[in-house]
């Protein structure tokens, strides 16, 4: 898509750029970010990227391997539960019912109705605060370095998940430890 309206020249960007600058980002910042000379552009750019976003969603989301057995237990112990994310709201609402999630999670916290978002803590605390639960009888599953900070700060154990980012990139953010799936 960017280069689709001549970011970058038109050559490709790499998936490090990718991960560096946009993903997990909130769209106000990726916007500025690649656009700093003209941030309605950027708006414009963001916006049509989470169009894109949700058209392409429904058939390639696929859960990761483990999410439902976990999900399972959780349930079979009674926890109580949150989806904190940076993700616009109409993007997370469709991960988590493509996901079959929709009735799992007590409440799903976006990171653009606090104050700050992630890989600021409040995310985390609102959450928390919500719930009406201690940082010290949670856990944080996290697959982005900005949410593996973000637990951390809120004072919370945190698992990060490979999914995207590799065991090494998201050691740096200091997680309890990491997974695969």
């Amino acid at each position: 898509m960017l280069q689709e309206i001549g970011f970058n020249n038109g050559v490709p960007i790499t998936e490090e750029f990718f991960s560096q600058n946009i993903a997990w980002k909130h769209n106000d910042d990726i916007a500025e970010l690649l656009f700093p000379t003209d941030i309605p552009r950027g708006l414009k750019f963001v916006e049509d990227k989470d169009a894109m976003f949700r058209r392409l969603a429904p058939e390639k989301l696929e859960a990761i391997n483990g999410l439902y057995k976990v999900k399972k237990w959780i349930e079979d112990h009674g926890l109580k539960r949150a989806a904190v994310t940076n993700a616009p709201k109409p993007n997370a609402e469709l991960m988590i019912n493509k996901l079959g999630l929709s009735e799992f999670f007590d409440t799903v916290v976006i990171g653009d109705e606090c104050e700050h978002g992630k890989p600021h803590p409040d995310p985390y605390l609102r959450a928390l605060e919500v719930l009406k639960v201690s940082k010290d009888h949670t856990f944080v599953f996290e697959d982005s370095v900005s949410g593996i900070r973000a637990g951390v700060a809120a004072g919370m154990p945190v698992v990060g998940l490979t999914t995207i980012n590799p065991e090494d990139v998201l050691m740096k953010a200091n997680p309890t430890f990491v997974i695969k799936d």
